[in-house]
């Protein structure tokens, strides 16, 4: 009951600029440990740079880009819901259950895909210029 009342009171609070950046720093926070605890954070991070340095160089058009661009925060999306999903379950109970390690597995295929789309976008944009 208290927290439907803290909810409650919560969104009634007036619309604040101060808490507005008060949410972006938090926000900065879960990046920092995000990029602190994940391993998978710096295998995606160098990917990434690897395909604006070739956008850079390539010289990809305004299209090129805009697929790139959302293939990329598509992967960091899905990493980043992944590591709260897994995080949430670690939480719940730290012993074998089935139910978690489905939930687990699940989140861990969305990164997967997302990261198989952006291969295949960057296929598409890169591979006719490198054979070119």
């Amino acid at each position: 009951m208290k927290n439907e009342l803290t909810i409650k009171k919560d969104a009634a609070k007036p619309f604040s600029i101060k808490a507005r950046l008060k949410s972006f720093q938090f926000a900065f926070e879960g990046l920092s440990s995000f990029f602190r605890t994940q391993h998978n954070a710096i295998i995606h991070l160098i990917m990434t740079l690897l395909a604006f340095s070739g956008a850079v160089f390539y010289n990809v058009t305004k299209v090129e880009a805009i697929a790139l661009t959302l293939a990329i925060g598509f992967v960091w999306t899905s990493e980043l819901f992944n590591t709260a999903v897994e995080k949430l379950a670690d939480v719940v109970s730290n012993e074998y259950h089935a139910g978690i390690k489905f939930i687990k597995n699940v989140s861990a295929a969305a990164v997967l895909l997302s990261a198989l789309t952006a291969l295949i976008t960057g296929t598409i944009v890169f591979l006719p210029k490198l054979l070119a």
